[in-house]
């Protein structure tokens, strides 16, 4: 008895975990759009995001190659080849930098609701990608999934450029690119983390693109330019510890508990809380066709992952 209570209440903190990792996920658009009220370019952004989240990422790491070398964890003792540092460099660098960049300027461009909506799509890039790259079946049911939740964004892509005009073609195509930088990595990193671990592969790519960041705004803009004021440090801190670090730390605590796939269900909630946050804090519009699009976006998901799930069983 004592055992079965146990491994139920282990399943309760997994799910309850799974589900605030979510919630604090969805809230990172809510807080880059903050930031640009308080007169933030996305570059500024995104770099003192790196600033404030790398050094946790970089500890883990550390922490993570101690254990390997210790004879701790799964891969305990093996040795860290530079084929796979060197991988996991690239693919942070087009990951954590080149999507998150995308996506950052696309939020200046396009709603946090409309932004969500299109990055929840990348599961289907990683599908025809993987059928493009790797000559794998694209089974039809899929195509279908796909093109629901495709046509949901066209409902609310179609309605938001009557009122916003180009900036919305503009923020679309942004988030879109961002989308398929971030299903490049998924694609590309599960041989990575199998071979380093995922802590170890996280900082290592985490550290690359923090690097690739800086680089790019000390290329682009005058280091003065990171002066901030107090509020607005307050809303990157918030971006790099309730939004960044956090979440990828729950996230791994509800997958060891509760498993992947289960964890994964609840991203599909993430869309209804950014709306929510958008609404009663950002102050953005929604209307029953914004209504019609976000359910169009989230069926097509779920069946998505409901065929998806079929397959591999």
């Amino acid at each position: 008895m004592p055992a079965a209570s146990n491994s139920e209440r282990d399943q309760m903190i997994g799910l309850a975990l799974a589900a605030l990792g979510a919630a604090l996920f969805a809230s990172k658009g809510i807080f880059v759009k903050l930031a640009y009220e308080q007169g933030l370019d996305a570059l500024t952004t995104l770099t003192w995001r790196m600033i404030l989240a790398t050094p946790f990422f970089a500890a883990m790491g550390i922490m993570a190659y101690l254990d390997r070398r210790k004879g701790k964890g799964r891969h305990a003792g093996e040795p860290v080849s530079r084929p796979a540092i060197f991988g996991a460099i690239g693919i942070g660098i087009l990951g954590y930098y080149g999507a998150s960049l995308l996506d950052f300027f696309s939020l200046d461009l396009i709603t946090a609701q409309l932004n969500r909506l299109v990055l929840l799509t990348y599961p289907f890039m990683v599908l025809i990608l993987g059928a493009v790259l790797f000559k794998r079946p694209l089974p039809l049911p899929v195509i279908g999934a796909a093109l629901l939740a495709y046509l949901g964004i066209a409902v609310i892509f179609g309605h938001d450029m009557m009122i916003a005009g180009d900036t919305v073609i503009a923020g679309t195509l942004l988030a879109l690119s961002s989308a398929l930088a971030y299903a490049l990595y998924q694609i590309f990193a599960k041989p990575l983390i199998d071979t380093l671990g995922p802590r170890l592969f996280t900082a290592i790519a985490m550290t690359a693109a923090a690097t690739a960041v800086f680089v790019h705004y000390l290329a682009t803009q005058p280091l003065a330019d990171l002066a901030i004021s107090q509020p607005a440090f307050t809303i990157l801190f918030g971006l790099a510890i309730a939004a960044t670090v956090a979440p990828v730390s729950i996230i791994a605590a509800a997958i060891g508990l509760i498993g992947a796939e289960r964890t994964a269900i609840f991203g599909n909630i993430s869309p209804i809380l950014t709306i929510i946050l958008a609404i009663f804090i950002l102050g953005e519009p929604f209307t029953p066709i914004h209504g019609l699009g976000t359910a169009l976006v989230i069926c097509g998901i779920l069946l998505f992952t409901r065929l998806t799930r079929r397959a591999d069983t």
